[in-house]
């Protein structure tokens, strides 16, 4: 019975080892697409883009220049995600009526999916759909969250974030 149950244990942590791998790994990219994004001390403008919004418009990186962005690279799946959710909606409340905006971009997930989600989780953000994970490998994503933040001119003010929101505040302010 123990080794049923030991058995069962390592599959299932092989099984999710496994699944974790084939969709971060998806967003990987190359090491070429790493040195595009800023993981390099002389790279700092934050790549452009366009994605579709859950309405089907096309929302480009430029259309924010003059605010501080967050981009928020996410899924539906993934727990840390959906556990920061609460942070996030309390910093796009926060932030409301200041120079930011804060886009969740949605990494290899169909729009009714993302459309179900944002409506159970009430999010009053802009959200993105990164079909194909083509923006998630431009800035080098490996998994989420990710998340970077883009200053009012368009530079990388920080990627893979520890603190989001002092960067944030320290943007706002011009420093």
């Amino acid at each position: 019975m123990k080794k049923k149950i030991c058995l069962a244990i390592l599959l299932s942590a092989l099984f999710i080892v496994a699944a974790l791998s084939m969709n971060i790994g998806v967003v990987k990219g190359s090491d070429t697409d790493e040195q595009k994004i800023g993981t390099k001390q002389d790279v700092t403008m934050a790549p452009d883009f366009s994605l579709k919004d859950l309405s089907g418009k096309v929302r480009s990186l430029k259309d924010y220049r003059g605010k501080v962005v967050l981009l928020d690279f996410t899924t539906t799946w993934c727990p840390y995600c959906k556990k920061d959710i609460p942070n996030l909606k309390k910093l796009h409340t926060v932030m409301k009526g200041k120079d930011f905006e804060l886009i969740s971009i949605y990494v290899m997930e169909s729009p009714q999916k993302v459309a179900s989600f944002a409506e159970k989780y009430s999010l009053p953000y802009t959200i993105l759909l990164d079909n194909d994970a083509t923006v998630a490998r431009t800035y080098g994503v490996r998994g989420v969250p990710t998340k970077v933040v883009v200053s009012k001119n368009g530079n990388i003010g920080c990627w893979q974030c520890t603190s989001a929101e002092d960067k944030i505040d320290e943007l706002l302010k011009g420093k």
